[in-house]
């Protein structure tokens, strides 16, 4: 039985970010530079500095003149992101932070060591428009999207963050998970733009590897396909929790546009133009769909529509304020993953990080207080 929840694509109105490097074109960014009193040349030098020394800060730009330094960088490199605070557990190992944008609206991202890599879960709007009722993100609506810039200066600051030292040793941030607030592929063309300056060698961009960034979705089917014609060979994940459509209908309400049909023939054309496996994403609650039958048809389906091409991230459900429901107990969690893998589909846990400080996945909400 579905339930009946507002869809929202469009994001509302609120006060548009102002113009930075990261939203404009090499030719646009000359023009930026030039209405702002200096010869064009100097964007690229303001380029090398965002992208390749990760900074914005003036007083680092020593080749720039000093007489109008501040102002200059100011117009053309606009603070962004204010953070409001940090909050960090897992000995120092997980690290959410609250960021304000110019118009008051809140974002939160979080950054995560591991012992090969360290990866940032980063945002692409401000709440989200697809109301999944087990999230807290979905459940808080949707307030904007985020502009280009604000997306790249989540990666450009949480890089920063990690060469500093802010987790301890310091590292190279590796990987970039778009699974942060929001829908990605309901901010297509913004999240697209960032993703090429993400994986653009510096000091063109931030010179992190397409293969490690992952652009989830809850399976807008049409964005998936345009996705696919970008030739872009980041993974692809898409959240199903569910194998059957009268049960996803309730949990991911976008299905009632999109059937699992749908959403797999778009992710198997994904996985065939990239080679880049799929990765669906299940998170597992109690006594709603962690059945064994649809563990089983799980497998089934995912064998018979992907094949190879294909790896199941069991997500145990992280709880949210006010919500009735829990993860499932963990024999029941092993028993769903050793029947999937039975199918022949490969299937891990993921490790649930950051749960103490809301930072887990379905956690994001940004709240202040």
């Amino acid at each position: 039985m579905a339930i009946s929840l507002p869809l929202v694509f469009t994001a509302p109105r609120r006060g548009r970010p102002p113009t930075h490097l990261a939203d404009l074109s090499p030719a646009d960014r000359k023009t930026a530079v030039t209405a702002a009193g200096q010869p064009a040349f100097r964007a690229d030098q303001l380029a090398r500095h965002y992208f390749g020394n990760l900074t914005r800060d003036p007083a680092e730009m020593t080749d720039l003149p000093a007489n109008g330094r501040a102002e200059f960088v100011d117009a053309v490199l606009p603070e962004l992101l204010t953070e409001v605070r940090s909050l960090a557990c897992d000995d120092g190992d997980t690290r959410k932070t609250l960021w304000r944008a110019h118009d008051g609206t809140l974002i939160e991202s979080v950054l995560m060591r591991y012992p090969d890599r360290i990866t940032l879960c980063v945002s692409s709007q401000a709440g989200c428009g697809m109301a999944c009722p087990f999230c807290a993100t979905g459940q808080g609506g949707l307030q904007r999207n985020l502009s280009t810039g604000e997306i790249v200066e989540q990666v450009r600051l949480a890089a920063r963050a990690a060469r500093d030292g802010a987790m301890g040793e310091p590292g190279r941030l590796s990987n970039i998970v778009f699974m942060g607030m929001g829908e990605p592929l309901a901010n297509y063309k913004r999240v697209m733009e960032a993703v090429r300056l993400i994986t653009a060698p510096a000091p063109h961009g931030l010179g992190i590897s397409a293969r490690s960034v992952t652009v989830s979705t809850v399976g807008l089917v049409p964005a998936i396909e345009k996705l696919t014609a970008e030739g872009l060979p980041v993974r692809l994940a898409v959240s199903l929790h569910t194998p059957d459509d009268e049960l996803r209908d309730t949990l991911v309400p976008v299905n009632d546009r999109w059937k699992i049909d749908e959403v797999l023939t778009a992710a198997r054309t994904y996985a065939d133009t990239t080679g880049r496996r799929v990765s669906i994403e299940y998170a597992l609650i109690r006594d709603v769909n962690d059945q064994p039958w649809r563990a089983d048809l799980l497998g089934r389906l995912l064998r018979e529509r992907l094949g190879q091409l294909v790896h199941v991230n069991l997500i145990p459900l992280n709880p949210t304020p006010g919500s009735e429901w829990d993860a499932s107990p963990r024999p029941v969690q092993d028993e769903f993953v050793r029947r999937v893998r039975a199918a022949g589909v490969t299937c891990t846990v993921r490790d649930t990080r950051g749960q103490e400080i809301a930072a887990a996945c379905g956690q994001l909400a940004a709240a202040e207080k």
